[in-house]
């Protein structure tokens, strides 16, 4: 390089007149880009943003980057100059000179450049997309002044495991700086090429290496070794980071997060699991949590709109006239990006400690059994203390041991307020919830309206499955479809369950005028034939609930399945509803559908 530099000397000493027209003009020139730098200067202040140049050496250093091969001559753009390696402190980001004192020498490089004839190329060192002046300061600055776009430069690439791009600023340099440590210490770009964990947030690396360590101890105790590290850091990236990531892609969470990472919401979700784990007592889907995290954070207008309009809704209707979520929400919510093909992995049972606490529980296995899913239970309580008395101690442990003759996961935990209210709220992160009918809905209209059984199942966000009696095997399935879109959602449950489970299906259609005819049942007939499963299809006329639950005894069907209510709360309390008739009838369970 010491031609380059010899030659910058050379063509520097041409300018030496000071009363030129050329030179006088360079001066108002450096005097005009002076000015420029001192209010770049002052906006940086303003903004929080620095209008420095970044040092080469403190930026080399960070990210640890290596010096490789030989200068190649080549054309580099102006706008990627970022750096300087001995005077980043006499310029701004742009070059601009930040003293006076830099006056005479900028306005003769000025001079001599206005012609461009022997003015050698500057010298740099590229980090990324980034490039660093090691000679040429003063010619980058005259060349931006002038207009030009690029320059031709000497060009050393100098190796870094972190892309350095030319708007990084200081203190994107503490993360970046924190990355190659990372990926130093695992090796995680060498083990899987290609894998991007940039965060937008300091201190963010350590605890994902905390996430590697904890992974790597259960793996220990999962495969009674010693788990080498390298080992540990692949494995955790495969079966713990990418699951989670994929997530994140397939719901486009990114969208709900601008300039966010994707290893950014992953530590978001993962410290969002554990404290919702925490509170709940049980394990979640990361589905679960990246939507509720979406639902409870994103900035979106849209969102945020949604936010608003439920808490007023919450404040202003009860909840016994509430019409709870739309039909197929639930399918919507529950299939999106899920990595099993089972429809039911989590069950909740609203647990009460007596003889219909345990029917619904001893239902709840017979699913959990077919499903290969975990079951939750929540117990009500009225204070705080209930939750650490003996009662509960006891209650918890006799409803393991249950759990465990029965061949079934299961969890109990006790949470304080009235059963209908934790039931919509926990339910929403599991796929269906059984509770027993110890009271059912009353005939009265007056009682209609009170927190009862219908107002649960009307505002719950998932499937609801009541058990009024002993439980039932669930070998024979009837579907009561009338063609309105929650019986819609009852008939993709149907179809799910029987083809899956391999058990008999009946369809009824009940005849009403105006509602539903024998045509009807075209519908279930073409969806259940092309998903290949056989059914038997009848038409009756009568009361509609009468008929289903007769039906259900006549053909031995030990589910009734059907959809929610279709008539808005208060026209169900003043009318009737063929859903309470049959919940307030059958002594088979009754699985409804949203």
């Amino acid at each position: 390089m010491r031609v380059a530099s010899q030659s910058a000397g050379v063509f520097v000493s041409r300018a030496m007149d000071r009363d030129t027209p050329e030179f006088l003009s360079a001066l108002q020139d450096f005097r005009r880009a002076r000015r420029q730098a001192d209010l770049k200067e002052m906006l940086a202040r303003l903004t929080g943003r620095s209008a420095n140049l970044l040092s080469y050496e403190e930026v080399r250093r960070k990210l640890r980057a290596v010096r490789t091969g030989r200068s190649m001559l080549r054309e580099i753009p102006l706008d990627a100059i970022v750096g300087s390696v001995g005077r980043y402190n006499d310029f701004t980001r742009d070059f601009l000179p930040k003293s006076d004192r830099d006056m005479e020498r900028w306005t003769r490089v000025r001079v001599a450049m206005a012609d461009w004839s022997g003015v050698p190329p500057i010298e740099v060192y590229q980090i990324g997309q980034a490039y660093f002046v090691l000679d040429g300061n003063h010619r980058v600055s005259a060349a931006r002044q002038l207009g030009m776009t690029h320059i031709p430069a000497y060009v050393t690439e100098v190796k870094a495991r972190v892309e350095l791009t030319p708007e990084d600023q200081p203190d994107d340099l503490i993360i970046k700086a924190e990355y190659a440590e990372f990926l130093e210490h695992t090796h995680l770009d060498l083990l899987r090429p290609g894998a991007d964990l940039t965060v937008t947030v300091p201190g963010q690396y350590k605890i994902l290496e905390e996430h590697i360590e904890t992974h790597r101890y259960f793996m220990g105790l999962e495969q009674k070794r010693e788990i080498p590290y390298e080992e540990a850091v692949a494995h955790w990236y495969d079966t713990v980071y990418l699951p989670v990531v994929q997530v994140i892609r397939e719901r486009g969470i990114l969208q709900d997060f601008p300039g966010r990472t994707e290893a950014d919401l992953y530590l978001w979700l993962a410290e969002h699991r554990a404290a919702l784990e925490e509170a709940l007592g049980w394990e979640l889907r990361p589905e679960a949590v990246a939507d509720d995290l979406v639902k409870r954070f994103s900035p979106r207008l849209s969102r945020v709109i949604t936010r608003i309009g439920q808490k007023i809704r919450s404040a202003l209707i009860p909840e016994e006239i509430k019409a709870g979520p739309p039909p197929g929400q639930w399918r919507e919510e529950r299939l999106k990006g899920r990595q099993t093909d089972r429809l039911f992995t989590d069950i909740l049972i609203a647990f009460d400690g007596k003889e219909g606490g345990w029917r619904a529980l001893e239902q709840a296995a017979v699913v959990a059994r077919r499903e290969n899913a975990r079951i939750h239970a929540f117990h009500g309580v009225s204070s705080p203390a209930e939750k650490e008395g003996k009662a509960a101690r006891g209650l918890a442990s006799e409803f393991k041991q249950r759990c465990e003759a029965l061949g079934v996961p299961g969890d109990l935990v006790f949470e304080v307020g009235k059963v209908p209210r934790l039931a919509c709220e926990l339910g929403r992160w599991t796929d269906l919830v059984v509770l027993s009918l110890r009271r059912v809905p009353a005939s009265k209209v007056s009682a209609r309206l009170s927190p009862s059984i219908s107002a649960l199942i009307r505002s719950c966000p998932r499937l609801v499955m009541t058990v009024p009696a002993a439980p039932h095997p669930l070998e024979r399935l009837l579907l009561a479809y009338d063609g309105s879109p929650k019986a819609e959602e009852a008939l993709f449950v149907a179809t799910y369950m029987a083809a899956r489970w391999g058990i008999p299906l009946v369809v009824l259609t009940v005849l009403e005028d105006g509602r539903t005819s024998p045509e009807t049942l075209t519908r279930p007939q073409q969806y259940l034939e092309a998903h290949g499963v056989e059914a038997t299809y009848l038409t009756e006329q009568g009361p509609v609930a009468g008929v289903v639950v007769l039906t259900a005894e006549e053909r031995d069907c030990d589910l009734i399945i059907m959809g929610g209510y279709g008539l808005n709360p208060v026209l169900g309390a003043v009318l009737g509803s063929a859903v309470d008739e049959v919940l307030r009838t059958s002594r088979r369970p009754v699985l409804v559908c949203r």
